[in-house]
């Protein structure tokens, strides 16, 4: 059986959301483990399913895209948030978290870019000591610790994000600043994948964009049996009008 529905970005972020907090080893993990949620959009949905009640998701954002000479006075970042065998653990951070961190265990980073065929997510690094995912990066392969990449379609791009990477590192002149983009590889969890996780269907990508709210949106074809697709099309429904991301 067939089905096609379309999300708005703050609907995909809910919906990824879900989808991750019913992951097996994020179910796991919170009985036995820890669970690192680094700071974004996506991840910032993650922490009010894992915690089970809401925030100001503004609050748990540090680098971000947003309109040339738009100012956002948003609320100051809170602490971030390391789950230790489901509880949170408020002496550790993104940082000293992957200290005690052990084979199996999860550290959750979002994107701002995508192949999604390929595999390969990139985040945008402006901090010269590689931001969060240089810090991390190193231990994570050494520790066998798992790199759960949350991110929406929305971010998919047209090139090669290893090219680009390549790119962007060329030692040539430059007008203003020139932020650079480093490549991921990891268990990258999209619309797709949260649709699998809730309701067992497999989804293809059929078009993207909209106007009025759904700019950046995604449209999927739904395939499974018409149970699966029902269970789909409930959580779908049950995400819809999640108001945008910062409201004002």
């Amino acid at each position: 059986m067939k089905a096609e529905i379309n999300l708005t970005v703050a609907e995909s972020k809910r919906l990824i959301a879900r989808g991750v907090a019913q992951l097996e080893i994020v179910q796991d993990r919170l009985q036995k483990g820890v669970i690192m949620v680094s700071s974004g959009t996506t991840n910032a949905y993650i922490v009010e399913e894992l915690l089970g009640e809401p925030m100001d998701k503004r609050s748990y954002v540090t680098g971000r895209i947003q309109p040339v000479g738009k100012q956002l006075r948003w609320p100051k970042l809170r602490h971030d948030v390391v789950l230790r065998d489901g509880q949170l653990d408020p002496s550790l951070d993104r940082f000293s978290a992957i200290e005690v961190m052990e084979a199996g265990d999860l550290f959750m980073k979002g994107a701002n870019a995508l192949n999604y065929q390929k595999g390969v997510a990139g985040v945008l690094v402006g901090d010269r000591r590689g931001g969060t995912i240089g810090g991390v990066i190193g231990p994570i392969i050494a520790r066998k610790i798992h790199l759960l990449i949350p991110v929406g379609l929305e971010k998919e791009i047209a090139f090669d994000i290893e090219e680009v990477a390549r790119c962007i590192q060329e030692p040539e002149e430059g007008v203003g600043k020139i932020t650079s983009l480093f490549p991921m590889r990891g268990l990258i969890f999209t619309e797709i994948e949260a649709l699998r996780t809730l309701a067992g269907v497999e989804a293809v990508q059929a078009a993207a964009g909209g106007i009025s709210g759904a700019e950046g949106g995604v449209w999927l074809l739904l395939q499974g049996t018409e149970e699966q697709v029902q269970r789909a099309l409930d959580a779908v429904e049950a995400v819809q009008g999640e108001p945008p991301f910062d409201p004002e």
